[in-house]
């Protein structure tokens, strides 16, 4: 193979790894590609999730199309978005791994915006997966409901932040708490913590979101799995579930 030869079918085979590149280059398309691996989306509950217009969204969706990190599934009107496969979050986790290794700068929009988060204790997935095993520890999914429903830590319980207040007497006293939801960065575990131990309740918060659990091969559940009765138990409750319970 001579020299040009050579050189266009580099030129051809890195512009193609590019398009991946390319793809995932923009700060809204990272936050779609973060709300899509909680689970499928429709364009207008990206718009409502993301705050941009109708049009900015779907120019997004079409960019991750054309790279195919994405899926679209259509039922009536409707158009029903998900990430292509579980490689497509993997590239996106280690985007965020590598940025929050190599760019002080995100350390600082962190602490800009959600303060001094040493002063919430963390836990990781892998002593969470232990705490679980040992039966000591109550896991609240604070997500929206919704997304507890598309996958969840198995064992889990859905609260949702928005709910947990009118729903403390819900959740056993006795037991320490580990809040999740999407991601290391988003802040609805931090809401959580903070509305749980303002009520005098022992909780932290999971480092990661249900994304990287399920990444892990960690035990995980489909649907709409167990709530707690008024009085804190764990027993199952009798209404039909639109989504029977899977594990995987």
């Amino acid at each position: 193979m001579d020299i040009s030869v050579k050189q266009k079918f580099k030129q051809e085979l890195f512009g193609q790894f590019a398009r991946i590149g390319k793809a995932f280059a923009g700060p809204y398309r990272l936050q779609i590609v973060e709300i899509l691996a909680q689970g499928e989306r429709t364009v207008e509950e990206l718009v409502a999730e993301t705050g941009l217009p109708l049009a900015n969204v779907s120019q997004h969706l079409q960019v991750l199309r054309a790279a195919q990190l994405v899926w679209v599934r259509r039922s009536g009107t409707f158009a029903f978005y998900r990430l292509a496969d579980q490689q497509v979050f993997e590239v996106w986790r280690a985007i965020r791994e590598l940025g929050r290794a190599r760019l002080a700068e995100i350390d600082r929009v962190v602490g800009d915006y959600l303060g001094d988060r040493e002063q919430m204790e963390a836990v990781s997935a892998a002593e969470l997966r232990r705490r679980l095993d040992d039966g000591t520890t109550v896991v609240l999914d604070v997500r929206p409901r919704r997304e507890y429903e598309a996958g969840h830590i198995r064992g889990a319980r859905s609260v949702p932040v928005k709910e947990l207040k009118w729903r403390l007497r819900e959740i056993p006293e006795e037991c320490e708490i580990v809040a999740y939801c999407r991601g290391p960065y988003c802040v609805f575990a931090d809401e959580a913590v903070s509305v749980l131990r303002a009520a005098g309740r022992r909780a932290i918060r999971l480092e990661e979101g249900f994304p990287d659990w399920k990444a892990r091969r960690f035990p995980v559940e489909i649907g709409s799995g167990d709530r707690f009765t008024a009085r804190g138990s764990h027993a199952r409750t009798n209404m039909p579930s639109a989504q029977p319970r899977r594990t995987l």
